[in-house]
């Protein structure tokens, strides 16, 4: 989870240890990420006439019908399997157990070859592009920091409702289609109000039914008090209203540190420069040679291989060797409920993926299988054609044999900090302990 570049491309902010509160310094911007979000909704919604209340009112009932279709295991081929399901919303709406991967299908046994991922922090998530550039307002415009952005792991939607439509017609997961998302509609106790929502014509076809179906769950999942709430520990430190421990303080400055866990070179802890929270992530696309995940019915196939960006369930960058192997950046927010981590789900503790990249170059033989020679069979999930594309910043700029860039003690210290990106964090518990470490400057 911790993703860096890969080699031949720049991350745009980069942090050296710098001081704590020039880290957490910034106003509160939570109200226009919000504001930004629902805007962004209202905009897919013809105005036709009406005025501003109108529009956010009409966001507002997308928003509430969008809310129980995401509840709803009726619209899903076998009846049982709700988006909430996989993307459950007492998890961050990330997976609610440690599979690998969930099981879906029309039997409900049937399995992907992806980690589901959290529905949190995306309202920033820029569309893709080959060749990204910061605005202005937000970071350095000059860089080119390569592939980036997209909702999915290989970037290949732009769009909620397109984000939408993936899960709910695959037949690994909730195994639908447009007929039978629109009959189990039509017979839902919330049928009235999609009707109230998008008009009666709404109901004259499947696909238009459809449609409004993909364009209510994307409005809901622009509900800012549900996918972007901004109440971590690290949000109430930032405000000025909690204090970190003294191992929490570790945590955030080793993992700033470009010469020890580099996590802010593409977790990016710091405030753009227009004031919005760091989301912890750069949204770029990146290859870092995971370990193949044998636990996968699909990877029983010795030749089958998920090359991310160049397919297989993305397509229109096939045959692009540059881009084999990447996955986008997730961002770390609300990390520490998960159970599984990289996209084919290989670890299931955080101190394991920190372990990974800090010793992946130096103790190659904990991570790969090794051969009854004794050679370690590095990057087996990746086929060596593509080897180029892994990234080799720091921390894997070290050797075989060389000292970790973090030791045991600083991995926990770490993990002390990601626990603080947990959304729903309340200060008052915490009010009193006095063990906490002042940030000066934030607020």
């Amino acid at each position: 989870m911790l993703s860096m570049r890969f080699p031949f491309v720049f991350c745009s902010m980069a942090l050296v240890a710098l001081s704590v509160s020039a880290m957490l310094s910034g106003c509160d911007s939570h109200a226009a990420d919000a504001h930004a979000a629902t805007m962004q909704t209202a905009a897919a919604v013809p105005a036709q006439g009406q005025s501003r209340a109108e529009v956010f009112a009409h966001v507002k009932n997308m928003q509430s019908v969008g809310e129980k279709l995401f509840l709803d295991p009726s619209l899903s081929g076998s009846g049982k399997l709700a988006c909430a399901s996989c993307h459950s919303p007492q998890h961050a709406f990330g997976p609610p157990n440690g599979l690998s991967v969930q099981l879906g299908g029309s039997d409900l046994h049937r399995t992907g070859f992806r980690a589901v991922p959290s529905l949190r922090y995306l309202q920033s998530v820029p569309q893709f592009a080959e060749h990204f550039h910061d605005s202005d307002d937000e970071g350095d415009e000059s860089v080119d920091a390569g592939p980036t952005g997209g909702l999915t792991w290989d970037g290949r939607v732009d769009h909620g409702k397109d984000q939408a439509r993936i899960p709910l017609l695959s037949t690994f997961e909730m195994g639908s289609t447009p007929a039978k998302v629109a009959a189990a509609v039509r017979a839902a106790p919330y049928a009235d109000a999609l009707r109230k929502t998008f008009g009666a014509d709404v109901f004259e076809s499947d696909d238009k039914l459809f449609a409004a179906v993909l364009q209510s769950l994307e409005a809901f999942e622009q509900t800012p008090q549900n996918f972007f709430p901004y109440t971590s520990k690290f949000d109430a430190v930032l405000a000025g209203h909690a204090t970190f421990t003294q191992a929490e303080m570790r945590g955030l400055q080793l993992f700033n540190d470009e010469k020890k866990g580099n996590c802010a070179s593409c977790h990016i802890s710091q405030r753009a420069k227009d004031g919005t929270p760091p989301q912890f992530s750069d949204f770029g696309l990146i290859a870092l040679g995971v370990p193949r995940n044998n636990a996968l019915p699909v990877n029983r196939d010795p030749t089958f291989h998920d090359l991310g960006a160049c397919g297989p369930e993305r397509t229109d960058l096939k045959g692009r060797d540059e881009f084999c192997g990447l996955f986008r950046t997730p961002s770390l927010r609300n990390v520490a409920t998960r159970k599984t981590f990289f996209h084919n789900g290989i670890y299931h503790t955080l101190e394991d993926v920190v372990r990974f990249y800090v010793q992946r170059d130096i103790h190659p033989e904990k991570f790969y299988p090794v051969s009854k020679k004794g050679v370690v069979q590095k990057f087996n999930d990746l086929p060596k054609l593509y080897w180029e594309n892994v990234n080799t910043e720091a921390p894997f700029n070290r050797k075989k044999g060389e000292q970790p860039a973090l030791d045991e003690a600083e991995i926990k210290d770490v993990v002390a900090f990601l626990n603080t990106l947990t959304d729903g964090y309340d200060p008052a518990k915490d009010a009193g302990s006095g063990a906490g470490v002042v940030v000066s400057g934030a607020r």
